[in-house]
């Protein structure tokens, strides 16, 4: 059996690029550097992290020595470890590490050493690595861990990944690549300020085989009430033809940036380590009811939750910058 391994099931380590004066991060670079030494402590409190970085001998001063913590020397040009790294796969009893193609999300940005990471920095893992020859983000697709793949189509199927795929052809490829023999898209769904044409984990994650956590917006006046209701909806279609159960999430108050242009905050951007559960926090009054459904939900779980403040400033959040390695795959000192 063939299947993208849940993020919920026992983790390894996780890989994290940490930024430098070359990515957009310059603009707030200290105050980004902070927030990823404070997700970086967080995570080796419970498993190991891999840190990617450009400067080693700088980026190691940053912290104290611990067993949890290995860093590997790699120049990216950003930091969105989410979409730019490999995905773990269980075929058989084996784990199969797939390095897909990234163009920046449709070209939006500068991306050649983003998409060759994973080929230089390979010799780190314990696993060989194989190229794909097709775009896919880590961001852009959830799995069950067992014959599900949830997905967006206004990003799956968006001309600017794989154009000279249609959308039968697209799914059949995730099928092929993950075992999944259900691949359900959402129609609906977005966030203002969102460069990634709509990731479902800024919307909607599985938290076990048959759950589903998404972000519910009940402001009639917030511009996103329309398509996250509509949303709902598919979802609550979607739960009902697989059994699925859902949870909704609240939707943080509006956060906009210097330039009055609407941040893209969502509780959904959440991560799994073994035995905790990572929560953005944006300082908004939401973020309290937020941490309570958290813990009422995970409750042999550590529920810590993360400022993500400065993350959304570069229109992205915890689960963005981070990618989970299943359980199995060694990192290589």
């Amino acid at each position: 059996m063939k299947c993208l391994i849940g993020e919920f099931e026992e983790q390894s380590f996780t890989q994290i690029i940490f930024p430098h004066t070359n990515t957009d991060w310059n603009c707030c670079l200290a105050e980004a550097q902070n927030t990823f030494i404070n997700i970086i402590n967080t995570i080796i409190k419970y498993q190991k992290c891999l840190v990617v970085c450009a400067d080693l001998e700088d980026t190691k001063k940053r912290f104290e020595i611990n067993d949890n913590l290995y860093f590997v020397k790699y120049k990216t040009n950003d930091c969105w470890a989410r979409d730019t790294s490999a995905l773990c796969v269980k075929d058989t009893k084996r784990i199969k590490l797939l390095d897909f193609e990234f163009n920046s999300w449709g070209d939006k940005f500068e991306f050649n050493l983003d998409n060759a990471m994973t080929k230089n920095i390979q010799k780190i893992y314990s696993k060989k690595t194989s190229h794909i020859d097709f775009i896919l983000e880590g961001g852009a697709i959830e799995s069950n861990g067992i014959d599900t793949i949830l997905t967006t189509s206004k990003c799956m199927l968006n001309k600017n990944r794989n154009p000279n795929l249609n959308p039968i052809e697209i799914t059949q490829k995730l099928n092929k690549y993950f075992g999944a023999t259900k691949i359900l898209y959402l129609n609906y769904g977005h966030l203002c300020g969102d460069d990634t044409d709509s990731h479902i984990d800024t919307l909607a994650r599985f938290i076990n085989k048959d759950t589903i956590m998404y972000v519910e917006c009940k402001d009639e006046d917030d511009e996103h009430y329309l398509e996250l209701q509509m949303m709902k909806k598919e979802l609550e279609i979607m739960a009902i033809e697989n059994n699925f159960n859902l949870i909704a999430l609240p939707f943080p108050d509006a956060i906009y940036d210097e330039e009055e242009e609407r941040l893209p905050a969502t509780y959904a951007n959440f991560l799994f380590v073994n035995g905790a559960v990572l929560v953005p926090t944006y300082g908004v009054k939401e973020d309290t009811l937020t941490i309570k459904i958290f813990k009422d939900t995970f409750k042999d779980l550590d529920v810590v939750g993360v400022n993500c403040s400065t993350l959304i400033k570069q229109h992205g959040s915890l689960h963005c910058v981070c990618m989970n390695f299943a359980s199995g795959i060694g990192i290589n000192t």
